[in-house]
């Protein structure tokens, strides 16, 4: 049986847009909203160089990475061809305006990734 945990109200999505949800651990997750206020869930990482999804452009069931402007279907987290590659989806369920993400996927999906560091990293010593 699903638990489902929720999230937003569907009006705290822009139209053509999206939410990110921090977890504790892992990735944060996407939800987005199409124009005909259909909602999905992903990961919000480019299967290609891990690009931050939730800061694409929307358009019909799919995202455009800002990073390189790769193509992701927002129905099954598969880059379109010619690219390859896919990010999870999240199961998801709008009641009364209330969407909710299955509680289990949020607690395990990702949580083992973290978001790649662009350019060069500088550590500080501790004296």
């Amino acid at each position: 049986m699903t638990t489902w945990t929720p999230i937003c109200r569907v009006d705290d999505i822009p139209r053509l847009g999206a939410r990110r949800v921090a977890r504790a651990q892992g990735l944060d997750v996407a939800i987005f909203r199409s124009a005909d206020d259909q909602i999905f869930a992903l990961l919000d990482s480019c299967p290609h160089k891990g690009g931050p999804l939730s800061q694409g452009i929307v358009f019909g069931t799919s995202v455009a990475c800002p990073l390189h402007n790769w193509t992701i279907g927002l129905c099954t987290g598969q880059a379109a061809a010619p690219d390859e590659g896919c990010t999870p989806k999240f199961a998801v369920k709008v009641a009364e305006g209330v969407v909710y993400l299955d509680a289990d996927e949020l607690a395990t999906v990702g949580t083992d990734l973290v978001r790649p560091v662009a350019g060069p990293v500088r550590r500080v010593v501790a004296a």
